[in-house]
């Protein structure tokens, strides 16, 4: 396989007919760990290149194999008509046997809605949407299974989520192992809809008209519940990065389910959120005890919190996500406490 890198990804484009003869640059985008993510420019367009790689760059080894790259693609295809327009990226070539394709990019002003809440900007609009847009998405794939049919080998999920989050706390944190053995089951069973399965803010580039919906490769037909409590751990991380704004991230869960409540009517809420409420414990232990551990929490205090959380979400089993914050603001608030008098 030709390893595709900033300086020699303009004579491949050139080669396979995808540019003209005009100058073209190409810079690396960062932010993820298993993909080369290469921004294209050409005097025509600007497109990016996205090809897999076998060794993700995490701290621990951790290994996938290159052809979850064709996945994505046409996960995309299937998804793209069920959300609002240029909320997933056009697919617009492909070389299979490079592992790579081409799909349209983001505006040059997105950023990852990530960065805006490290920084503690709150925006509920956004918290709506993306509640929203994941009900649709779940809602759509369950009323009509065959949309994703094609999508029910799991063998990238499991690498890629299944052994490095789930099965890694098994190992590590047993005193929650046989809780996180009936997600496993729940996870390796269930066909009830579209999982995304990386449904994070990292995968939301936003910008003036909206957001675009990136990172597929671990998409499947399967458990929705696991995007739930997926996404929902991200934004209590951050939460329990800035403590004293906690509140004010415990109010973006509450939009976030509210838009996905005013779309996903598939099956009765109440049941994803019990289930939704014990993939997130699931979660925040394994961004800080996992394979991939999140790189803004160094702090041994601020790491605690988040394990106490996890488990509690786990094995207390909280049915409702209100329950779920009073147990987070009795895991948060000393933080906050603590640094207030620093």
């Amino acid at each position: 396989m030709l390893e595709l890198t900033p300086t020699n990804a303009a004579d491949y484009l050139r080669r396979q007919g995808w540019v003209g003869p005009g100058p073209v640059t190409v810079e690396a985008l960062s932010g993820g760990v298993s993909n080369a993510v290469l921004r294209v420019r050409t005097p025509e367009s600007v497109f990016i290149l996205k090809q897999s790689r076998p060794q993700l760059r995490t701290r621990d080894a951790w290994f996938s194999d290159l052809d979850r790259v064709y996945r994505e693609q046409e996960v995309m295809q299937v998804v793209r008509p069920l959300l609002p327009p240029n909320t997933v990226p056009q697919v617009l070539f492909s070389d299979r046997a490079e592992y790579v394709f081409a799909m349209s990019s983001a505006p040059d002003d997105a950023r990852p809605w990530k960065e805006a809440l490290l920084a503690g900007v709150i925006d509920f609009d956004m918290g709506k949407k993306t509640g929203a847009f994941l009900g649709r998405m779940h809602d759509a794939t369950a009323r009509d299974p065959a949309l994703i049919d094609a999508f029910r080998d799991r063998a990238v999920f499991v690498q890629l989520r299944v052994d490095p989050y789930y099965r890694r706390i098994q190992e590590r944190r047993p005193e929650v192992a046989s809780a996180v053995a009936v997600l496993i089951d729940g996870l390796m069973s269930s066909r009830e809809a579209l999982c995304h399965g990386d449904y994070s803010p990292k995968n939301m580039l936003v910008h003036e008209h909206g957001f675009m919906l990136v990172d597929y490769e671990t998409a499947h037909q399967g458990d929705p519940a696991m995007d739930l409590g997926f996404f929902l751990s991200h934004l209590l991380l951050k939460a329990a990065r800035r403590p004293a704004e906690r509140r004010a991230f415990f109010d973006l869960t509450r939009v976030f389910w509210r838009g996905y409540q005013s779309e996903a009517t598939f099956a009765p809420l109440v049941v994803l959120e019990k289930r939704g409420i014990a993939h997130c414990g699931l979660c925040l232990l394994a961004r800080i005890d996992g394979t991939s551990p999140v790189e803004y929490l160094p702090e041994e205090p601020k790491r605690e919190a988040v394990r106490g959380l996890g488990r509690s979400f786990l094995l207390e089993r909280p049915a409702a996500w209100e329950e779920a914050l009073t147990l987070a603001e009795t895991a948060f608030a000393p933080l906050a406490v603590t640094e207030a008098s620093a």
